[in-house]
């Protein structure tokens, strides 16, 4: 393909691709109200030569794909905030937070001044900047941005907050809404290569029980054993809930796979537009519709397909 061509497609595919922007953000908002759980992973991504991190969200309905500079949890939470502007309360939930960050007692105290007051992005720097400007204040700044970030999240009512996310054991996923992965988890005693046969004995007898009790987990979800739940785990107090993160990690190696081909974007627009394709696609693939159907019915203005979202709504309330 001539270079001339190569920026004709790049052209169709990232200049006028709204219609799908907007696909992906309705897509988006309806799996988070699908489901009470949502699942999570992310996987490198190259942007223009530099190192960014693609976020895949997804529920057994739909898969979204954002691709972020860093891991932060203000970046996991601006995807999650549905492009709705960021805010940060102070309320009980924000100073546990920072006690669970390790934020100075000293710190802490003088941000008592401002408890349950809740701030803009620009108001909360201005206000950080004022009350602490000390040694170590950038690393203090970061922790009571991402606890008071969380707290205002966790708060919001004009957005489906995510009860729990479903992921591996990734530190920025903590928090924020966090439910383990049972398969993850095994995989740290798989890593063990012990050389003694007693140690040998001993994690093979360990395995036994992990994956037995595992395999019990499973059966008492398809009871719903409800009636016992504050005896039960989380699991089992939402059975809905899966016991793994495959459908995050299987959506994510799509993305690995379209990394492999073509290794990177190059702009802000390319990356958008690769991250809402993708979403759109493997949607598609979930709810059992043709994305090239589906893409030609958009782009030929027809509209006679269902949006996937509409799709997911109606989906949902079936199960």
């Amino acid at each position: 393909m001539g270079f001339q061509s190569q920026k004709k497609y790049s052209r169709i595919l990232t200049k006028n691709a709204d219609v799908f922007h907007q696909e992906k953000a309705e897509i988006f908002l309806e799996g988070l109200k699908a489901t009470s759980y949502q699942q999570i992973d992310d996987t490198g991504a190259r942007v223009n030569g530099d190192n960014h991190y693609t976020q895949i969200l997804c529920n057994p309905y739909y898969a979204a794909y954002f691709t972020v500079p860093n891991k932060s949890r203000e970046n996991i939470l601006d995807v999650l905030l549905c492009g709705k502007e960021k805010t940060y309360c102070f309320n009980n939930e924000a100073f546990d937070l920072m006690e669970t960050f390790n934020v100075s007692q000293i710190w802490t105290e003088k941000l008592s001044s401002v408890k349950n007051k809740i701030f803009s992005d620009e108001e909360i720097r201005r206000k950080l900047d004022c009350l602490l400007s000390v040694n170590g204040y950038k690393t203090a700044k970061k922790k009571v941005l991402e606890a008071c970030a969380i707290a205002a999240y966790h708060q919001s009512t004009d957005i489906p907050v995510a009860t729990f996310l479903l992921s591996d054991d990734a530190r920025q996923f903590k928090q924020i809404a966090y439910n383990a992965c049972w398969i993850h988890d095994g995989r740290n005693y798989k890593k063990l290569r012990p050389t003694v046969p007693y140690h040998k004995e001993k994690l093979e007898a360990f395995l036994d029980r992990y994956w037995d009790f595992y395999g019990e987990l499973c059966e008492e979800r398809i009871c719903k054993t409800k009636e016992n739940k504050e005896h039960l785990l989380k699991v089992l107090i939402l059975p809905e809930i899966p016991l793994h993160n495959n459908a995050a990690e299987l959506a994510a190696r799509a993305k690995v796979r379209k990394r492999d081909v073509s290794l990177q974007t190059k702009t802000d627009d390319g990356t958008r537009a690769n991250d809402t394709f993708m979403t759109i696609v493997q949607t598609a693939k979930k709810l059992s519709v043709s994305a090239y159907d589906y893409i030609f019915d958009r782009v030929s203005s027809t509209f006679e397909m269902i949006s996937l979202a509409k799709l997911i709504r109606e989906k949902s309330e079936l199960s």
